[in-house]
């Protein structure tokens, strides 16, 4: 009997050789560096335009890959997450202010890390702040009856981080950060306009070289330090852990060793939270006020719904789910301002996406700005309509088409308390004010981590109802 394979029978085919990604045109050996510092939101949205599903720009002597389909981001992010770190010159600069926490940690530490501060965000415990973010927001509010009885003009953007900011204290610290919010805003200023710059700089001087870059994070770092360190010794003098995140996180212990949490992990922690649990719902509330105040039939059916489910009474947990069009309306403005708009891993082995070779030692950058504006995937992508997120249409949505909060295993932990919130304090705004933008203001984003106003966000406030 012959072992010779018939020629008709079937085999299996070899996998094409993967191809190199179509490279975005730059300046001779600086490629894209320049103009990622003059306008990084712009550069990738021009790679966005090339045909292709991975497009190489060079920055300086790096190679950065842009990924844009949704299954080739969800490879990224969760399928083969082990082989893209966060080892890159932006969670750096991050790493030095918010240390070692959720945002920046990663593997086994940032996995029981995270298991212990899981539990302070299911969804029944965070039910029960509500009612304090319902208190926090009304005493803005009543501030702001003050200002539109004198036709008074707010910088919303202020105004949100300031709320914002009190709701994360009390909520999560039990602990009055009010006065302390100039000093807050200044730090975390500083500290997001400097990943960028360290990102695209060709010399990286370590942080220990006093440069005024350098020396401007170490002071904010000790700003910072001040306030979150002087949460923990008060609550540690108090004898009271308490029942809220920072208590949680002082009373868990290691389930292997038994172990209490260092001070350095617990200042690091709280600090993540601290920072980052403020600072993206701010953003968000901020923009989508902006479009609403761009958008009147949108503002009108937005407080039709608000009155319906709510008449003049003020919002609670239990009717969330009767202020739906209020939920569409954040998640279209989170498309079109993600609050954080851009995600960078490094490839720490030889990768391929999508059929593209992508070496180790090369970088990965998903952009939900540029995701969002995907006219495949978000028909006049420019246009905001809440109408895509009513109902069923969001379920039509490929997974990690739309990530606001990112996606897979590192999926932003208080995406619900954000949501909560956002829904909650725009309820209370929008049935008691109109918000409109100060003629001739500019309107700029700034993309820094987070996605800001670049020039806040003067409005003039009038009042709907006494």
């Amino acid at each position: 009997m012959s072992d010779a394979v018939p020629v008709n029978a079937s085999t299996p085919a070899a996998a094409p050789p993967l191809r190199e990604a179509p490279l975005l045109p730059g300046v001779p050996l600086l490629g894209q560096l320049l103009a990622l510092r003059r306008d990084p939101i712009g550069t990738f949205l021009r790679a966005a335009q090339i045909p292709s599903d991975v497009v190489r720009m060079q920055v300086g002597p790096r190679d950065v890959y842009l990924v844009r389909r949704p299954e080739h981001v969800k490879y990224v992010l969760q399928e083969n997450a082990g082989h893209f770190s966060k080892q890159t010159r932006g969670y750096d600069a991050l790493r030095a202010i918010l240390g070692n926490g959720l945002v920046t940690s990663e593997g086994a530490f940032w996995l029981r890390q995270r298991r212990l501060a899981q539990p302070a965000f299911h969804r029944q415990r965070i039910a029960q702040f509500a009612s304090t973010m319902v208190d926090l927001t009304g005493q803005l509010l009543e501030r702001w009856e003050k200002e539109a009885a004198r036709g008074g003009i707010v910088d919303l953007s202020q105004e949100m981080m300031a709320l914002t900011l009190r709701v994360v204290g009390w909520t999560l610290l039990s602990t009055e950060i009010g006065p302390d919010s100039p000093v807050v805003a200044e730090a975390l200023n500083e500290l997001l306009h400097q990943v960028m710059p360290r990102t695209t700089r060709l010399l990286q001087l370590p942080l220990s070289v006093p440069t005024p870059m350098n020396l401007a994070l170490a002071r904010a770092r000790r700003q910072l330090d001040g306030i979150v360190l002087r949460i923990i010794e008060e609550r540690r003098r108090s004898g009271q852990l308490g029942d809220d995140l920072l208590g949680m996180l002082m009373a868990a212990r290691d389930e292997d060793t038994g172990e209490a949490m260092s001070d350095a992990q617990l200042r690091d922690e709280v600090m993540t939270i601290f920072l980052a649990g403020h600072e993206t719902t701010a953003n968000a509330l901020t923009w989508t006020l902006y479009l609403l105040s761009q958008h009147p039939s949108v503002r009108a059916k937005l407080e039709a719904e608000v009155e319906a489910a709510l008449g003049n009474r003020t919002p609670r947990f239990e009717d969330l789910p009767q202020l739906g069009y209020v939920l569409a309306v954040i998640n279209e403005s989170m498309r079109l301002y993600p609050p954080v708009w851009m995600l960078v891993r490094r490839v720490e082995v030889d990768e391929a996406v999508g059929g593209f070779r992508l070496p180790r030692g090369s970088f990965v950058a998903v952009s939900p700005l540029v995701m969002h504006r995907d006219p495949v995937l978000f028909p006049d992508p420019e246009r905001f309509d809440p109408e895509r997120f009513v109902g069923a249409a969001p379920n039509a949505l490929p997974r990690f088409a739309f990530i606001p909060f990112s996606g897979g295993p590192r999926i932003c932990i208080g995406n619900g308390f954000a949501l909560m919130e956002a829904q909650l304090v725009l309820s209370m705004i929008v049935q008691r004010f109109r918000l409109d933008l100060v003629p001739g203001h500019r309107v700029e984003r700034d993309p820094a981590v987070t996605l800001r106003p670049k020039f806040g966000m003067r409005m003039t406030i009038a009042a709907r109802r006494g």
